[in-house]
């Protein structure tokens, strides 16, 4: 999917674990622990392509920012794991579960500090610093947004897009949007890569939800049904009650706060049992046609393919 994009993905690796090495020996532990516990570097990945659909491309110029940008979303994973209390992501114990809340959120702040510290020092334009800045906030907004509805049942469909296009959308869009900038792509080119980068955010959060609702603890790194067990409402679920038969029993479980294991599962066989799982994909499909169809004619065809295999990626993935 990101061969032509390989080799920078192998030195923006070495790149990440110089951005976090510490003197301090724990943070630099921890920092070295976040940075290599896998992840699939999709947000450095699309800014390196849209840079690399431009004439001006420079990889030294482009992997400050590819890297502040994969830093960026490491640091709000921690943070959120220390929310969730989350002892495990991606089958790895997170930092709230080897070394604590207290060290945990010091090093999400530490993180943070160091992605913008990258881009000072790469003297981008001041529209770079804007962006990202507008990113964290929205990514905060959409935490505050989405916690302060939990255990309330369905909030409504545009409760729930507002919510993941801040949690997501926002950040794969400004991914694709800056990656332009600093590879010397028009405006128009670059408006149409951030709504390509918009569009695979609302499918790749769908998704998210989705398998939440469908895989196991094995395949994903996570407890299955992990969202209603902590009072959070996604799409399949507004879907399911709205429709199921067994609304109220649905409505019950997830408004309590107390739930059981058993009622998480009593739960999530609700939502199978209605077509909130299929409506929830074709809302997801309907996104993904959308990004590809907005593509530039004028990116190289390697980039463009490799878009393109993105796209289907995430309608495709079960992980």
């Amino acid at each position: 999917m990101f061969d032509v994009i390989k080799k920078d993905l192998e030195v923006l690796e070495e790149e990440l674990l110089q951005a976090v090495s510490s003197e301090e020996e724990l943070v630099n532990e921890v920092g070295t622990h976040l940075v290599t516990s896998g992840g699939k570097r999709l947000r450095p990945a699309l800014c390196l392509l849209s840079a690399r659909g431009g004439k001006e491309f420079d990889l030294k110029r482009t992997l400050p920012l590819a890297v502040a940008l994969e830093l960026i979303h490491t640091a709000s994973l921690v943070h959120d794991d220390v929310i969730d209390s989350s002892d495990t992501r991606r089958g790895e114990p997170t930092a709230n579960a080897k070394w604590g809340n207290q060290v945990a959120i010091l090093s999400g702040d530490y993180i943070f500090a160091r992605a913008f510290s990258l881009i000072a020092a790469a003297g981008y334009s001041n529209r770079v610093s804007v962006r990202l800045a507008e990113l964290v906030c929205n990514l905060s907004v959409g935490e505050i947004i989405q916690d302060n509805a939990v255990y309330q049942a369905s909030r409504g469909y545009e409760d729930y897009f507002c919510r993941i296009q801040k949690k997501t959308a926002d950040f794969l869009e400004i991914c694709c949007d800056l990656g332009a900038e600093v590879g010397g792509l028009t405006p128009e080119e670059g408006a149409k890569l951030a709504e390509y980068g918009h569009c695979i955010g609302m499918a790749f959060q769908i998704t998210d939800d989705l398998l939440d609702i469908l895989q196991t603890e094995e395949t994903m790194g996570k407890p299955a049904g992990n969202d209603i067990r902590q009072g959070i409402v996604t799409l399949p679920v507004i879907r399911a009650l709205e429709v199921s038969p067994e609304s109220e029993v649905l409505r019950h479980i997830v408004t309590d706060p107390e739930m059981s294991a058993e009622d998480v599962e009593r739960a999530l066989k609700i939502v199978k049992a209605t077509d909130g799982i299929d409506k929830a994909k074709e809302k997801a499909d309907e996104y993904l046609e959308r990004a590809k169809a907005v593509l530039p004619d004028t990116l190289p065809q390697e980039v463009k393919e490799a878009y393109i295999m993105v796209a289907d990626f995430i309608g495709d993935r079960d992980y």
